[in-house]
């Protein structure tokens, strides 16, 4: 895998503007999967107007930029395939047939793609390019659904919804190598970030109302950190201090301090909401998240986080792209950059 361009910082390549030459001729889009309207909103971000209405499969869950920037894979989940779109002309492609992807990671090295086969109760290896199977991995748990990567790319952690556990994987072997329950009754973790320093993560439970941190390497019993209600999604600022955590259940958005480990402000969407998966802009001035019962997308400044504007789009939004982003490789999800 590329290494990274500080060791101390895992976000370095991702500061504003700083756009890959494979992605820098892109027209900025915001790509919003509509799960019961089995389309895609196309919104441009400069006039915060839907400006296109693409048609995929069954149940579209994330939209996912490739290992190598150049395609973004809509994750048609009962669909049971993956339809491609090209980011320079933001135009669907040829399906392909791929089973159970409600999420889609990608190796450091690029190598595999990971399919997070909820239904199967499985993490199924496949080509990069191909999406040809290389290995299927039972799970042993219910849900898998998000992941991230150690620093070094040796290991990632996944989040089981709909059972409350953890898994760490090895990204080489491909084998499962511990399972731990979240202690706490009913746990439903969500999305999973590393801190930028590689020594701490984050999951999100929309159960616990906060964001659980553990050590990654001990793979030790997490703790809570109280966020709000519903919490579910987890973005990183562009300068790497802040990690943002969408709260669904209550409308609001934490900032959680990487330095403090302390929350700093919450933010409320006015009227309230249902703020879920997204992304940040490439300048990192606004925070684009899908409101997932209230068929719209937010875009909320991140400089004091009023909401900028709300944007009517299909029903059951969910794992929106905002595309491009800065970085010189994807991990996969709405955009783990490195």
């Amino acid at each position: 895998m590329p290494a990274p361009l500080d060791p101390h910082d895992l976000y370095a390549a991702d500061r504003p503007g700083q756009l890959a030459d494979a992605v820098s001729q892109f027209p900025s889009r915001v790509y919003v999967p509509n799960t019961e309207s089995d389309t895609v909103s196309v919104i441009d971000p400069a006039t915060y107007q839907v400006v296109d209405t693409l048609h995929v499969g069954r149940q579209p869950q994330h939209v996912v930029p490739s290992w190598d920037l150049k395609t973004l894979w809509v994750n048609n989940d009962l669909g049971n395939s993956l339809t491609p779109i090209d980011p320079a002309t933001g135009k669907p492609g040829e399906p392909v047939d791929v089973h159970d992807p409600y999420n889609l990671y990608f190796t450091p090295d690029g190598r595999h793609a990971v399919v997070m086969a909820s239904a199967d109760h499985q993490l199924v290896f496949r080509d990069a390019h191909t999406m040809g199977i290389v290995k299927s991995v039972p799970a042993d748990c219910a849900g898998v659904n998000h992941a991230d990567f150690s620093p070094d790319g040796r290991y990632f952690i996944v989040s089981c919804e709909f059972s409350g556990e953890l898994l760490k994987v090895d990204t080489a072997a491909m084998t499962v190598l511990a399972k731990q329950k979240i202690p706490h009754n009913g746990s439903m973790p969500q999305d999973v970030k590393i801190s930028p320093d590689g020594r701490t993560w984050y999951v999100a439970d929309m159960v616990a109302d906060g964001v659980w941190v553990l050590d990654g390497d001990a793979f030790t019993p997490p703790t809570l950190l109280p966020t709000g209600r519903g919490a579910h999604g987890l973005y990183v600022s562009r300068d790497s201090r802040n990690l943002y955590v969408s709260n669904r259940g209550e409308g609001s958005i934490s900032v959680l301090d990487f330095a403090t480990n302390q929350v700093t402000a919450t933010w409320h969407l006015p009227g309230g909401g249902s703020p879920d998966m997204g992304g940040v802009s490439a300048d990192g001035k606004v925070l684009w998240l899908s409101g997932r019962y209230d068929s719209a997308v937010y875009a909320i400044s991140t400089d004091d986080g009023h909401l900028i504007s709300k944007i009517k789009v299909g029903a059951g939004p969910h794992g929106l792209c905002v595309y491009p982003q800065p970085g010189r490789y994807s991990l996969g999800h709405t955009g783990i950059f490195r």
